[in-house]
């Protein structure tokens, strides 16, 4: 690393992969459920293992959004972090929340609002952190007098997130409001802002790894953004299936919804662009594998999935039913899962005395989640046709399509264990080397051309 304060990133990523494998075991855990008989019913029931396990999805991927950002910063602002001191506080606040709102939900402590869970506290503690980091990352752009393309859309998708998650804060008692105004927040994370985030280190990691004209990259991150504001706002209505909204809002959220995956396509297009430009010429190969793995796998989860099934035509069969579980894992792992993973990739080098070029368990790390993640969108899409077609076309009951369907539940705890051991042993690889948090002179920097950077 070649500024002291980027060290601060190390003790994100940490704690980001711890809470990635603690989010695995409850996902293995609540799939396992499927296929009974379940011995933990009275202790640890699927309805808090499912919590858990989305929840912990969201605190572990935003806070390696968070220690990617405290590393990115001062390499394209050349200057140290505001303020270190901060950093840490808001990493100590970040867990303190994370480990209570897990044990709140043992105890059934939460608002029942899917995928926003958090108590009220939680949800407040999220706020302070989140504006402590926000003022951090703004006061050391400023005081560089240096801001880039990169930095402007990664800290636009990170201010955005932060204001989108204002409609949590308010309780609403009449579910229907409650779920319309839930996916205010989740859609336009998930479907807009965080593919912002995920557009700016795509960007950083590109420029720095494939040696591709920081121009072009720019330029490409344009029109990404543009079709990801455009697609992302409308298409939230394509989420509005039975919450009483009027009828128009289906075929407007479909038709913006089916673009969606144009930004994606562009995002393939504009990595594959940079690779084939360098040849793969940087040493650190193992960041190029997760860096055009979540290009590629973007456009397969988010954009092809979710193309599948958008339209009011086929949504309003599939609507709610395991092929959304089939969209959301792919869409989620590729989108966010997989760019955090690369920016660590890229970063561990400069922490510890892991090999800039990768290492063998590091590769088998990346092919086997790779190959698990995979499977269980398979998976989770028969499971999910063979559920839309007993269920909202035969009219089966639920329970008795579920028993009908349980094979594929064998076939996704298989390929979910595959990936499991991919994630123990990505997170075996962070840990393994000893820690070397010293400034060095001689890594490598891409130079930023003084007519592409703005001055504040």
């Amino acid at each position: 690393m070649r500024y002291k304060s980027q060290s601060v990133a190390y003790w994100y990523f940490a704690v980001a992969v711890a809470l990635f494998g603690l989010q695995i075991v409850f996902g293995l855990l609540s799939a396992t459920k499927y296929l009974g008989p379940d011995p933990l019913l009275y202790i640890l029931p699927f309805d808090v293992t499912k919590v858990i396990h989305t929840n912990v999805l969201i605190v572990w991927v935003i806070c390696g959004f968070m220690g990617a950002t405290y590393w990115m910063v001062p390499d394209e602002s050349r200057t140290e972090l505001y303020s270190v001191k901060l950093a840490y506080i808001q990493l100590v606040l970040w867990v303190v929340m994370g480990v209570a709102t897990v044990i709140g939900y043992l105890f059934r402590w939460g608002t029942g609002n899917k995928l926003l869970e958090q108590p009220l506290p939680s949800k407040l503690a999220i706020v302070v952190a989140m504006l402590i980091f926000l003022y951090n990352i703004g006061m050391t752009i400023r005081k560089s007098g240096r801001f880039t393309t990169p930095e402007g859309v990664l800290l636009g998708g990170l201010g955005l997130a932060a204001v989108l998650y204002l409609p949590a804060l308010f309780e609403f008692h009449n579910y229907t409001v409650a779920i319309f105004y839930r996916w205010w927040t989740i859609h336009l994370w998930v479907e807009g802002v965080w593919e912002m985030i995920q557009g700016g280190f795509l960007a950083y990691l590109l420029i720095r790894l494939s040696g591709a004209d920081r121009e072009v990259m720019e330029k490409w991150l344009y029109v990404i953004v543009g079709l990801v504001f455009i697609a992302g706002i409308l298409g939230t209505a394509h989420h509005y299936y039975w919450v009483g909204v009027p009828s128009y809002w289906l075929p407007i959220g479909g038709f913006f919804s089916a673009l969606e995956p144009v930004a994606l396509v562009g995002m393939a297009m504009y990595a594959y662009y940079a690779m084939r430009r360098s040849g793969m010429a940087h040493p650190n190969k193992l960041a190029l594998h997760w860096t055009v793995g979540s290009a590629v796998y973007t456009l397969f989860g988010a954009g092809l999935l979710g193309l599948a099934h958008t339209f009011p035509s086929v949504n309003k069969w599939t609507h709610g039913t395991l092929i959304t579980a089939m969209h959301g894992h792919a869409a989620f792992y590729g989108a966010y899962a997989m760019i955090v993973m690369a920016m660590i990739s890229y970063a561990l080098p400069s922490f510890t005395r892991r090999p800039e070029e990768g290492t063998s368990m590091g590769y088998l790390a990346f092919w086997m989640q790779l190959a698990g993640m995979f499977g269980m969108t398979l998976s989770f899409a028969t499971a999910g046709i063979g559920q839309v077609y007993l269920e909202r076309i035969m009219g089966m009951g639920y329970l008795d399509a579920q028993l009908k369907i349980q094979v594929h539940f064998v076939m996704l705890i298989i390929t979910a264990s595959i990936f499991a051991v991919g994630v123990a042993l990505f997170i075996i690889d962070f840990f393994r080397y000893p820690l070397r948090l010293e400034v060095r002179t001689d890594d490598p920097v891409v130079p930023v051309a003084p007519a592409r950077a703005a001055t504040v």
